[in-house]
This record gives structure tokens, C-alpha cells and sequence, in this order.
């Protein structure tokens, strides 16, 4: 009920207070989910500098959403391809009903067919649910940068990226821009999102160039029981991921949420059942990349497909990037040159192009009427034809191709200015040299051992003192253990 001045007419609390719970549940994935992961699943050298990398694209991410990116991805239509830049700030703009401006549809005569879409809620709660969107992109495509890029050249290409590439393609398929008019479905950012961070990932990691030989050679994550923690975090926060992608708690959001599970639960089981049928044993690192693939397959569809087709989604998602990373990988002179540190390109551009084109065969009429704003839409498999594939393939085309020039020109430009990869000599150390801290600390009370100071104590004679003892008198406590 209205209860003016704070609850209008057309605020539905329900909706709101959903929303802002979805919001929530995106952000948990990359705060704290992907920055555990990403500290977890490298080596111990680059925790802390992995785990800051997406800290630094959340915040920074923020700032620049609500100063000019939100309204060029969600605002008034400039090109048919981008919004108008604008501030995000004032109360009058935030406190209104949250609208589309640019989504309006019009018949082949000029006839309004589809008024915009205004949820039932402010604009200050669609800000909030779409940077968390645009900021786990941010942080997804860092994963294929992890181990050598220079921070201060991330710090730099972080807001330049989200305003050239991420703004283009949220309006092209969702904003309003051209994508969308024309018909091409993407549910929750099966595009917009992974195969956009996918593409520009594996376009960075070309131009920064790899990690150590000794790095890329073993790689092995620092704690693999916080690697299942942060990959739970991701898995139960897709609830928000693609719940929220209706704009309300209603059946599109029920179904979205119900195939997400399914989809990612077979999509790791199939990634598993690969990995013991081929390896002869089951791989942790491998069941958390099946269940990835499996959440970022059905991202394109989750509202709009029955859950037998998530069944099948899944599936795919847990063997075709299987295949793809296992196979395809070793025989491909351009994949085994790009030192994509976490397989970005695999587990999201690979698994998103996937889910785009499934989608276009497998969306039913029945859940696209209710949730997309285009007359007609709906899979090949229930009568929208090859005409349907064809969109979703053309879409994946454009996201690539912009992906590639836009984020080969910015790291280009950064480049100019700022080294893109660490030098050798402070790769060879880790995360004391790029921030002078580090994630464990092993020796005494948190004190680092100074390894000059142990050579220097056993190149000494102090009477009949032990090594031990001498150790023990400057100051060293506990036990060493080599890593």
C-alpha cells in the first residue's frame, strides 16, 4: 500500500526488496566469493596480489558506474549501440520509478508494440543490481591475468574497459541498442557478461604476455579448501545472478533460479565423470571449472528454457569446454601462447557463445512472452527456426570483434604509459614485491623468517650453541616450513 512520501504508488515492496536481496547475493559473488577464489587457487606467491586484482575492480568499478557508465549502458539512446553518458548521483534521478528509456518497441508501421520497461521500483535499486553485474565482468576477465600483470596498469585499464566495451554491449542487448530490437536473447549476460570477459581476458593476456616459465609449468592453488568455499559463494550467489534478471520476484525468476542449480550440478558431475574416465581420478580444481561452465551456460536462457533443457545445458557445459581445455587446448599454437592464468576464455567465452546458441534453440514461447519485450521471440526447436540461431550467432560475433579491437586498443594505450607486466625479477618474488605484504605468515608471530639472517646464524660460531639456539636468540620462533 502507498505510504507516501517514501512509498509511492508504483513502488511495489515486494519487488524492491527483492531486487536489493539480488543485488546483495551478485555482489557476495565477487565480494567476498571470486576474491577468496582468486587468493586461493593460485600459488602462494601471488595470493595477496590475485585477491587485491578483483578487490580493486569491484571498487573502482563503483565510482564510475554511477559518475557516467550506468546511463551509457541503461540510458537514453545515443548511437544504436550506446547510451548517453550521464551522473547517476542526484536525488531526483534516483528516487524516481527505475525505467529503460531506450527499450520502447516499435511495429514495422511506427507503431509503439512495447511501452519501456519500468520495474516497480526506484532507480536507485536498478543502479545498485547492474554495477554488480558490470563489476564481476571486471573481475571475471582479471582471472586471465593473474601472476605478472602490473597492478597500476590494471588500475588503469579497470575504468577505461568498463566505459568502451561493457557499456556497448549492455546496451546493445539489454539497454535498448540494436541486439535487442532485433531479437537476440540474452536472459542474464550469457554475453553481455562471460563472453565478454572471456574474449577480452584471453585479448589482455595476449598483449601483457605469460608468467614465469616455472609459474605457468606449476601453478598449483595455495588452498584448495578455500578454493571450494569462494566457488560456493559464486554457485549459491547465481541465485541473484539470474533471479534478478526479470526485475521481479515472479515465475520467470522461480524458473531462472531452479535451472541455475541444475545446470551447474550437472554441468560438474559431467566435468568429474570426464576427468575419472580419462585421468582415472577426480579433480577438486576440475569439479569447481565444470560447475563454472555449467552456471555461465545457462546465464543466457535460465528464465526462459524448461528444466529438462538445463538437464541438457548442463551437460554441454560440463564437455564441451572439457574438451575444449583438454583437447583443443594442446593442439592450438594460439592457445598454448596466451597465458590465460584461470582459463578464462574456456569457462566463460567458450561456455557463454555455448549457452547463447542453446538458448536459441531451446527457449520456449511460453516463458519468452512473459519475459521478452520483442513479439515472436522463442527457440528454433518450438518455432522461431534457424532464423533465431542465426541472431544469437551474429550477436556472439559482434561482442567478440568489439571485445577484441576496444580491449586491444586500450591495453595498448595503458602500455604507452605504463609497463603491463611485472619485470622478471619481481615476478620471481610474488606479492612482496608488488605490495610488500604477503598472505601467510609462517614463521614466529607473524613475523617473516629473514633467510640472510639463518645463513648468516649458521656461518657464525657462537661457543657450543645449536643452530637452534642461536636462531632462538635473534628473535626466531616456531617451525620453517619450506614451501
Amino acid at each position: 500500500m502507498p505510504d507516501l512520501p517514501a512509498v509511492p504508488e508504483w513502488l511495489n515492496k515486494g519487488d524492491n526488496a527483492w531486487q536489493l536481496t539480488a543485488a546483495t547475493f551478485v555482489g557476495i559473488q565477487s565480494m567476498p566469493g571470486l576474491v577468496v577464489l582468486y587468493g586461493s587457487i593460485v600459488k602462494k606467491k601471488w595470493a595477496v596480489n590475485s585477491a587485491f586484482m578483483a578487490l580493486y575492480a569491484y571498487a573502482s568499478t563503483l565510482i564510475v558506474w554511477v559518475l557516467l557508465a550506468f546511463r551509457m549502458a541503461f540510458g537514453d539512446r545515443l548511437l544504436p549501440f550506446w547510451g548517453k553518458a550521464g551522473p547517476a548521483l542526484t536525488g531526483d534521478f534516483l528516487v524516481a520509478r527505475a525505467s529503460f528509456p531506450a527499450t520502447a518497441h516499435y511495429g514495422a508501421g511506427g507503431a509503439l508494440e512495447v511501452p519501456p520497461t519500468q520495474p516497480y521500483y526506484p532507480e536507485a535499486t536498478l543502479v545498485l543490481f547492474q554495477f554488480q553485474l558490470a563489476a564481476i565482468t571486471l573481475v571475471l576477465l582479471a582471472g586471465a591475468l593473474l601472476g605478472r600483470m602490473n597492478i597500476k596498469a590494471w588500475m588503469a585499464f579497470t575504468p577505461l574497459w568498463l566505459l568502451l566495451s561493457y557499456t556497448v554491449c549492455a546496451f546493445s542487448l539489454w539497454g535498448g541498442g540494436f541486439l535487442y530490437h532485433w531479437g537476440v536473447i540474452d536472459y542474464s549476460g550469457g554475453y553481455v557478461i562471460h563472453v565478454s570477459s572471456g574474449v577480452a581476458g584471453f585479448t589482455a593476456a595476449y598483449w601483457v604476455g605469460p608468467r614465469l616459465k616455472s609459474d605457468r609449468e606449476r601453478f598449483a592453488p595455495n588452498n584448495i579448501l578455500l578454493m571450494i568455499a569462494g566457488g560456493g559463494l559464486l554457485w549459491l550467489g547465481w541465485a541473484g545472478f539470474n533471479g534478478g534478471a526479470p526485475y521481479a520476484p515472479n515465475i520467470i525468476a522461480s524458473i531462472a533460479v531452479l535451472n541455475t542449480n541444475v545446470s551447474a550440478a550437472a554441468s560438474l558431475l559431467t566435468w568429474t565423470c570426464l576427468d575419472v574416465v580419462f585421468f582415472g581420478k577426480p579433480s577438486v580444481i576440475g569439479a569447481v571449472q565444470g560447475m563454472m561452465t555449467g552456471l555461465v551456460c545457462i546465464t543466457a536462457g535460465a528464465g526462459l528454457v524448461h528444466t529438462w533443457a538445463a538437464v541438457l545445458m548442463g551437460i554441454c557445459a560440463g564437455s564441451v569446454p572439457w574438451f575444449t581445455m583438454m583437447v583443443l587446448h594442446k593442439r592450438s599454437s594460439l592457445l598454448q601462447k596466451v597465458d590465460d592464468t584461470l582459463a578464462v576464455f574456456h569457462t566463460h567465452a567458450v561456455a557463454g557463445l555455448l549457452g547463447g546458441v542453446l538458448t536459441g534453440l531451446l527457449a520456449t514461447p511460453e516463458l519468452t512472452t512473459l519475459h521478452t519485450h520483442v513479439p515472436g521471440t522463442r527457440g528454433a526447436f518450438y518455432g522461431g527456426g534457424i532464423q533465431q540461431v542465426g541472431k544469437q550467432l551474429a550477436a556472439a560475433l559482434f561482442v567478440v570483434a568489439w571485445n577484441v579491437v576496444v580491449t586491444t586498443g586500450i591495453i595498448l594505450a595503458v602500455g604507452l604509459v605504463i609497463p603491463l607486466r611485472m619485470p622478471d625479477e619481481q615476478l620471481r618474488i610474488g606479492d612482496d614485491a608488488a605490495h610488500g605484504e604477503e598472505a601467510y605468515a609462517l614463521w614466529g608471530d607473524g613475523e617473516r623468517f629473514d633467510v640472510s639472517r639463518r645463513a648468516a646464524a649458521r656461518a657464525t660460531e657462537v661457543g657450543d650453541q645449536s643452530v637452534d639456539q642461536r636462531l632462538a636468540a635473534m628473535g626466531a620462533r616456531g617451525i620453517t616450513v619450506q614451501l
